[in-house]
């Protein structure tokens, strides 16, 4: 059907997200494709694992924000701990070294000591911890893709190294999938050749073949250099990546795109415990209030999808903002004030996708002009855009944030009335929300995985940032029982972190925006 997006070009516009969530410049995981992709040709892959290669290069990194929340614990900007550590070889005293600058890096000097104290005893733990959850996540929306065993093997193996270093460590040398191989070398090449040329990509390589890299692999690449890194900032990398996509690719039909987006979603809302379920929220309120207001079936479907990722260029903003429990500073809060235009650029390539980005990018705009990116007034910003907006602002009010607690229901209304009367939200979308709202039901915890019910709720209050101690507050239970309980959910849900709990959770209707009045992470 016409219009109908493929599933490459979803993976693509994903991998624009990560692109955000690593710190690194717009289109790095296609360029990285495009290198890889050209260096599978040159060593000599088959034709199926050439294919592997596009999708375990677009995915590869897909999970690198599913442990935000804990490294804005210790470094402050996630974003920019992992920029920096394609500067190292990700091992040993280099990696050490690179955390111990990071550690409380914005704390004053004696906080500071004190973290680097506690860092060292248990957060380098926890470092290595959010390899093993970024694998899982990953793993979780290749599954939810559906990409073949090859590929979501060779995403499992994402931070395995060829001196068998690595994490989980259970892999070395060819025991590592050889298209992962491949991939491992174009990311931290294009890095390289994006800020010093194809000269600064081979003196990285060389320094590292044998140890993080396969060698033979490395030597590849430094014969075949001119034609795999040749034009590399020159060409469309978007172009050259979806033209090159494999056999494999098929076209989403436009009933199943709800189900892709809310992949986007779940991806969108894990960069912050304080956000979990959000966009699923907001995505479903919207739909109701465009059924309020008899809404076209085409209307309806934009502003469902539109609520879905209208979030997504939320991956660019550190999660130390989105947890900061004061008042943000001018800089952050212009930052987050590029949310929507992120994801409008993120988008942008695919034209379904385009306008669905089109009407997301507007979630935040108001009818008298003072919203973002744009200042859009009421007569530039269409139907679906104000429902859309007016369900965000609603959704937002209802759930808790490191500033405040949950608006009740009747100060919920209030508020959103208190936007129309001020001219900030129309009428119209808003009493549709309020209606939408005011007839929401309660659901029931639909449990999955053999969980009981007191393991849900354990469940919901880990992925929400709680520690142990606080869950048996909150339960009135022991932290011993709570740890067994723990072990129970990831035994029972085949994870292991609380990143890839999260996404679990998501993905399975387990845990619910504002959906719980337990005390929320600090």
């Amino acid at each position: 059907m016409k219009g109908e997006p493929r599933l490459a070009e979803l993976i693509a516009s994903l991998s624009l997200a990560t692109d955000l969530g690593l710190g690194l410049p717009q289109e790095h995981v296609l360029r990285q494709t495009v290198i890889a992709m050209r260096l599978a040709e040159a060593a000599g892959l088959d034709h199926a694992a050439q294919a592997d290669t596009f999708y375990v290069s677009l995915l590869a990194w897909v999970g690198c924000i599913a442990d935000s929340h804990e490294l804005s614990r210790w470094f402050g900007d996630d974003r920019q701990i992992r920029a920096d550590s394609y500067q190292v070889d990700k091992v040993g005293l280099p990696m050490m070294r690179l955390m111990l600058t990071h550690v409380g890096a914005d704390a004053p000097p004696l906080r500071r000591i004190t973290t680097i104290g506690r860092f060292l005893t248990g957060g380098f733990r926890d470092a290595v911890d959010g390899f093993v959850a970024h694998c899982q996540t990953t793993g979780d929306v290749a599954d939810r893709l559906g990409m073949n065993a090859r590929v979501k093997v060779a995403l499992s193996q994402a931070f395995e190294r060829w001196d068998g270093k690595g994490v989980p460590g259970t892999a070395g040398g060819e025991q590592i999938e050889a298209v992962m191989r491949v991939v491992q070398i174009a990311d931290d090449a294009e890095v390289f050749c994006s800020t010093g040329g194809p000269d600064a990509a081979g003196v990285m390589l060389r320094s590292r073949r044998g140890s993080e890299f396969d060698p033979a692999l490395v030597a590849t690449c430094l014969a075949h250099s001119e034609r795999i890194f040749s034009g590399l900032h020159e060409v469309d990398a978007w172009s050259l990546v979806i033209e090159a996509c494999p056999d494999l690719d098929r076209p989403v039909r436009l009933a199943e795109l709800d189900q892709m987006l809310e992949i986007f979603a779940d991806y969108a809302d894990l960069k912050s415990p304080w956000y979990l379920g959000h966009s699923r929220a907001v995505s479903a309120l919207a739909d109701a209030a465009a059924v309020e207001m008899s809404c076209s079936a085409a209307d309806r479907a934009l502003v469902r999808r539109a609520g879905l990722v209208h979030r997504l260029g939320a991956t660019g903003v550190s999660t130390s903002i989105w947890n900061k429990p004061g008042r943000l500073s001018a800089a952050e809060q212009e930052r987050v004030r590029q949310v929507p235009y992120f994801t409008e650029r993120i988008l942008s390539r695919q034209p379904t996708l385009a306008g669905i980005g089109s009407i997301a990018g507007m979630a935040f705009e108001r009818s008298d002009g003072t919203g973002y990116p744009r200042g859009l007034r009421a007569a530039a910003i269409p139907v679906p855009a104000r429902i859309l907006a007016a369900a965000a602002a609603y959704q937002d009010l209802a759930e808790e944030r490191p500033t405040r607690p949950a608006l009740p229901f009747p100060q919920r209304r209030a508020a959103l009335l208190a936007d129309v009367d001020a001219g900030r939200l129309d009428a119209a979308a808003a009493r549709a929300v309020l209606a939408a709202a005011g007839h929401a039901v309660g659901r029931r915890t639909r449990l999955v995985a053999g969980l009981t019910a007191r393991e849900a709720e354990v469940l919901e209050l880990l992925v929400r940032g709680l520690a142990n101690k606080q869950i048996a507050a909150r339960l009135s239970v022991t932290p011993r029982t709570v740890a067994t309980h723990i072990e129970h959910v990831f035994t029972k849900t085949g994870v292991s972190t609380r990143g890839a709990a999260a996404m679990f959770a998501l993905r399975h209707g387990l845990v619910d925006a504002g959906g719980t009045s337990a005390e929320r992470p600090m």
